[in-house]
């Protein structure tokens, strides 16, 4: 069997692994090793942090046992480290206590920045004086009430990693051309979604906004999608809201029709078609026995649950021989709906 500097040790002629050679002699590929990595993890580290070669077992121990302490869970570190190797490179002392000391005051609970950093463990990287605090007052002047920064930042840790000149300023200046100049209110559309943050104005976010116009929406309209549901302008237009449409026409949808339905209810436009808006539309032609027109002008149909909701009531409304118009068989909570009705007991 070959010893361990014949087998394991990269040789300095493969290009990107002299530094993993060198690190055999304080340590780290022990660390890797005894924590379970593979050959092509510990490469992968090494190509994305150089610094890892100079790092010695003790520090990466330190910082392992660390992560743990603070609830990131044993079974998901190898992941995280892969994802940002940094972190084991970070002086405990000086940088990593005190960053997540930092972010523990964003949320409410431990466990929700345990959340975010393992699913942005970059997060523990990057500076609070240089990034975190000129975010923080960046979206305080947006009118983020200070509660509402720890969620956006733990929901969607990747913000940190954003720029406010060249990436987030964007995002707001498309929002206000949208008309949102009310005080506040595009503070509340990023609280609302902070992953819009992330998309391109230009290569999603106007796409997305011109499609909505050539189908019928007013500026109103517009901003009402925008502050109430910011994920429909983040969705692709080929893959997603183009098809919806098509799903609309085909079924029989004139353009006023389809205008009136995205913008009583937009989600329309992101919903499955197979799980959500086919079932939907021939549970209502085929069982309940309606027009489609129907729809149009109630579009919140496609917003109600299907078996605790549509299903159930239907049954119920066709049992006692009921007929009324969807907005009463669905604008009500379960128990209005058995008082309008005259149902003293639950309908089995």
């Amino acid at each position: 069997m070959a010893s361990n500097s014949q087998k394991d040790v990269p040789t300095s002629s493969s290009p990107g692994k002299l530094e993993i050679a060198n690190s055999y002699s304080n340590g780290i590929m022990w660390f890797f090793k005894n924590r379970g990595f593979d050959d092509k993890s510990i490469n992968e580290m090494f190509k994305k942090c150089k610094h890892l070669e100079g790092v010695r077992k003790e520090r990466a121990c330190e910082n392992w046992d660390y992560l743990i302490s603070i609830g990131i869970q044993e079974r998901k570190l190898p992941s995280v480290v892969v994802k940002c190797p940094k972190i084991l490179t970070i002086n405990l002392e000086e940088k990593l206590i005190p960053t997540y000391q930092c972010l523990t005051t964003l949320g409410t609970r431990p466990s929700q920045v345990a959340s975010a950093i393992t699913k942005f463990p970059h997060i523990l990287s990057h500076s609070v004086e240089e990034k975190l605090c000129p975010l923080l007052a960046f979206f305080q002047a947006l009118g983020v009430p200070e509660k509402q920064l720890g969620k956006m930042f733990l929901l969607n840790p990747r913000i940190i990693s954003y720029s406010i000149e060249s990436k987030i300023s964007q995002i707001v200046n498309f929002l206000a051309r949208l008309g949102l100049h009310e005080e506040g209110m595009i503070g509340k559309v990023l609280v609302k979604n902070p992953f819009i943050m992330g998309y391109s104005v230009d290569k999603r976010l106007q796409p997305t906004l011109e499609f909505l116009k050539s189908i019928g929406l007013t500026k109103v309209n517009l901003q009402t999608v925008a502050i109430n549901y910011p994920e429909v302008l983040c969705r692709d237009v080929k893959k997603v809201l183009r098809p919806n449409v098509d799903y609309l026409k085909k079924c029989g949808f004139g353009g006023g029709q389809i205008a009136a339905l995205v913008t009583g209810y937009p989600p329309i436009l992101i919903k499955s078609i197979n799980n959500s808006l086919e079932p939907r539309i021939k549970f209502l032609v085929e069982v309940m026995e309606r027009r489609m027109e129907e729809v149009a002008d109630y579009p919140y149909f496609f917003k109600h649950g299907f078996k605790k909701r549509l299903e159930w009531r239907q049954k119920l409304l066709k049992q006692k021989n009921v007929r009324c118009s969807l907005s009463e068989m669905l604008d009500c909570n379960q128990k209005r709906f058995l008082l309008k009705f005259g149902v003293t007991e639950h309908f089995a």
